[in-house]
């Protein structure tokens, strides 16, 4: 079984607990996903099926876009609502003018501190194991990208807000942060990922339909997996007759010359089978990047 699936991440699940669920629904020990998700978010989490694992790579610096609840007046040691309260509640009294003054500073290319709770190494360690030992986690600030970052309304204490951050982008470490700025401590209370790439909400679905759909097997469980051809879009596709893909199947470059300007190209037999992610070598020949059919 090869495909892209979609999965809507409950909370309380890790990415991982959702790979190994899909891998016991389809007894299928190749699965992957193309970027964690916190255990308390939820939302669009891609996976990787079969031979497609091998597309992962062309997801490490995928865009994402989330929409959650920021809560003000305490901080927290995870810097999310899992966590300890960090310091004395402190009432928040901010008007939304105020919130959305706060959220502009984060916007742009800007330097951010992981948070210690997080997949981080420190020599080799990931962070979150030294804070549970209570451990110093002695992280270092990098540089990441937020795109989009809008306050839409403020109750009380809570701010929704809706973010697009380029990868490896903390919304953690943005609540934790605006609650310094604001001088009352802040968390992040809830999230929600809408999009990864070219993967939305609306491609997603939940483990118990998965589930129905592996029991009808079949047409069921194929009209869940993204189609091919909407796969890296950025990416020009090629059909190709039999000896191409028998030449690509054996490892051999070959030519392509209606894409000779193009660097990688999606190779297809068919309307929905993806042979292989080629690269121009020189002029209109291609070399088979990875193969995946």
């Amino acid at each position: 079984m090869n495909g892209v699936l979609i999965i809507d991440k409950p909370a309380g699940f890790t990415s991982h607990d959702v790979v190994a669920r899909v891998r016991r629904i389809f007894n299928l020990r190749a699965v992957g996903h193309l970027g964690t998700l916190d255990p308390m978010a939820t939302g669009v989490l891609p996976l990787v099926l079969g031979n497609m694992t091998r597309l992962a790579q062309f997801y490490l610096v995928s865009e994402k876009s989330y929409e959650g609840v920021i809560r003000f007046g305490f901080a927290t040691d995870t810097y999310d609502a899992e966590g300890e309260p960090a310091g004395k509640q402190i009432q928040s009294t901010f008007s939304l003018e105020h919130v959305r003054d706060f959220a502009r500073k984060f916007r742009g290319v800007i330097e951010q501190m992981p948070p210690p709770f997080s997949a981080k190494k420190i020599n080799g360690v990931p962070a979150y194991r030294l804070a549970r030992k209570k451990k110093e986690t002695p992280l270092k600030p990098v540089q990441v990208e937020i795109k989009e970052f809008e306050i839409i309304e403020l109750d009380g204490a809570y701010a929704t807000f809706r973010a697009r951050v380029a990868s490896g982008t903390y919304l953690r470490s943005v609540a934790h942060d605006i609650g310094q700025l604001a001088g009352c401590g802040a968390h992040l209370q809830s999230l929600r990922r809408t999009r990864v790439g070219e993967f939305q909400l609306t491609d997603a679905h939940t483990l118990e339909v998965l589930e129905r759909a592996a029991a009808q097997g079949g047409e069921a469980v194929q009209g869940l997996f993204i189609h091919p051809r909407t796969l890296l879009p950025s990416l020009p596709t090629v059909a190709a007759n039999d000896e191409i893909v028998a030449k690509i199947r054996h490892g051999q470059a070959v030519n392509l010359p209606e894409l000779s300007r193009a660097r990688e190209v999606k190779v297809f037999y068919g309307q929905r089978d993806l042979i292989a992610i080629a690269t121009r070598v020189a002029g209109t020949l291609f070399h088979p990047k990875i193969v995946l059919g």
